[in-house]
C-alpha cells in the first residue's frame, strides 16, 4: 500500500491539532500526560510540534481524554472539510 503525501491542508490541520493539545496541557508535564494517555513522550512531543500531522485516532482520543477534551471540541478547533475533499479528489483521479 502506497501512502499519498500529505496535502498542505492536512499539514496545517496537524499543526492546529498540536497547538490545541499543547494549550490544553497547560502547565502539566509532557511526561505525565503522555504516560497517562499510554503514549510515549516522544509521540506527544511530535504531535504537539506538528511533526506528526495525522496521528492515529486512538492516540488523539487517549490524549484528549487525559486533557479533559472531548473529540467534538478537538474537531471544532481543527476540522476542515477542505483537506478531506482534496484527498478524495486525488484518490479518485
Amino acid at each position: 500500500m502506497v501512502r499519498l503525501p500529505l496535502t498542505p491542508a492536512e499539514v496545517e490541520r496537524g499543526e492546529r491539532l498540536g497547538a490545541v493539545l499543547r494549550q490544553a496541557r497547560g502547565e502539566r508535564s509532557m511526561l505525565t500526560v503522555a504516560l497517562d494517555a499510554g503514549v510515549s513522550p516522544e509521540t506527544l512531543r511530535k504531535i504537539e510540534s506538528g511533526r506528526v500531522a495525522t496521528p492515529a485516532f486512538s492516540t488523539v482520543a487517549a490524549i484528549a481524554g487525559v486533557l479533559g477534551l472531548s473529540l467534538d471540541e478537538v474537531w471544532a478547533e481543527i476540522g476542515t472539510d477542505a483537506a478531506g475533499a482534496e484527498r478524495r479528489d486525488r484518490i479518485a483521479s
